[in-house]
């Protein structure tokens, strides 16, 4: 009866503190705020009494917690990474510290960016659904947890909360809320700090407490490595040499004579590399993408059309296909920022459509473009942008085909 009645006392609670809320209430201006946390704690007893709906135990909910556990993975595992740079630039070794004490470390400095993201991002929701006297939506349990991912751990705190309320504000909220944007707000967020403050999103190295370490896409615009050492690299002199052509223009871009020294694929697949807090695993990624795929929130079709693309693309030489998986954010952008089912493609044949241009691009931009070497949140914003003229053609493709088979029949 103990149990039963500390389970009930949630609702219990709630239903207590509701007439004060609703409409004539002393808190009726409050009403918004209120709804929401009440959804967040029960379930919604809400229902339609009339015309034709659809009866289902999931909703937006569910939808954004399931990504949200998909995440999981590689939060946990950038914030062991963090502290794994960090006392790797010390020289210390595991053994010497252990293991709790470096995921500690990267706790206490990822902690901070989970915080800021969240409470400035839910205030301004919060706030616009009171203004408004909206409902607050949950798109922002999935945005709050993945743009503290994309970004360098040593971000500066207000730059993050300037980067959240301009992707909330501008990305989401201007648009008409959840379900109405345009972009991907995690991605304005990143883009925002990109071209705001570049030298503490790229610069030539990511820093970590006055120590430094270059991140391999960075390795491809300011390497260091002499071209004599070439035959030490992970990826082939062969295959380099093959395409002389692009890293001629690489070095020539910035007068120097070098090409990268590149971590080992295996060291890049498992993520012990500097870079943003949640970008660095495949493991992981993957890991996510599994849990997507398996509940269905997420389209393997835009995962696999993505990889395909940068495949495809990927032949015209430079860096092999299999460094293109595991490099930047090329995995984490194809899992967990391509397949929003907001800001990308809706129809089943342009889904591979939107996919297969999202690969393409990327590959495009890091190969001939030796500013920028990563091009995956580029070419995710360019398709957003996109996304809709292509289901509109595949739409009116269809219709065509259609309207000849029935004037054939007729």
């Amino acid at each position: 009866m103990k149990l039963r009645n500390l389970i009930q006392f949630p609702d219990k609670l709630m239903r207590k503190m509701a007439p004060a809320f609703r409409k004539g209430g002393p808190l009726s201006f409050l009403h918004s705020t209120f709804e929401a946390f009440e959804a967040f704690l029960l379930v919604p007893d809400r229902v339609t009494d009339k015309g034709s709906h659809i009866r289902d135990a999931n909703d937006l909910k569910r939808v954004m917690i399931v990504v949200v556990i998909a995440l999981v993975p590689s939060l946990l595992f950038g914030m062991f990474n963090t502290g794994w740079q960090y006392y790797t630039a010390l020289g210390t070794t595991t053994a010497q510290v252990g293991f709790f004490q470096i995921f500690w470390y990267g706790f206490l400095k990822v902690l901070p960016l989970l915080v800021v993201s969240y409470v400035t991002g839910l205030g301004i929701e919060f706030a616009i659904a009171q203004i408004r006297g909206h409902q607050v939506n949950e798109g922002y349990l999935v945005t709050g947890m993945l743009i503290p991912l994309i970004v360098p751990v040593t971000i500066p705190l207000w730059m993050l909360a300037l980067a959240v309320a301009f992707s909330v504000l501008i990305g989401k909220e201007i648009f008409g809320g959840t379900g109405m944007n345009i972009w991907n707000p995690a991605l304005l967020a990143r883009a925002f700090l990109f071209f705001a403050y570049p030298g503490y999103m790229t610069g030539e190295s990511i820093w970590i407490d006055g120590s430094s370490g270059a991140t391999p896409l960075a390795l491809l615009t300011g390497g260091t490595a002499p071209l004599e050492h070439l035959s030490s690299l992970a990826v082939p002199l062969e295959q380099l040499t093959e395409h002389a052509s692009i890293w001629t223009r690489m070095a020539s871009h910035f007068h120097i004579g070098v090409v990268p020294e590149l971590p080992s694929w295996t060291d890049l697949f498992i993520g012990l590399v500097p870079g943003s807090v949640g970008e660095t695993s495949v493991i992981c990624i993957l890991l996510g993408a599994a849990i997507l795929i398996f509940t269905g929130v997420a389209s393997w079709k835009i995962m696999l059309s993505c990889a395909s693309g940068a495949f495809l693309m990927s032949l015209a030489g430079g860096i092999p296909f299999h460094y293109h998986l595991v490099m930047g954010g090329f995995a984490f952008g194809c899992v967990f920022m391509a397949t929003d089912p907001v800001t990308s493609a809706q129809t089943e044949t342009g889904k591979w459509i939107f996919g297969f241009l999202i690969g393409v691009m990327t590959v495009i931009v890091r190969l001939f473009n030796p500013g920028y070497p990563e091009g995956m949140m580029l070419a995710i914003l360019l398709m957003n942008t996109f996304a809709p003229l292509i289901d509109h053609i595949v739409v009116a493709v269809h219709v065509k085909r259609r309207m000849k088979r029935i004037a054939a029949h007729g």
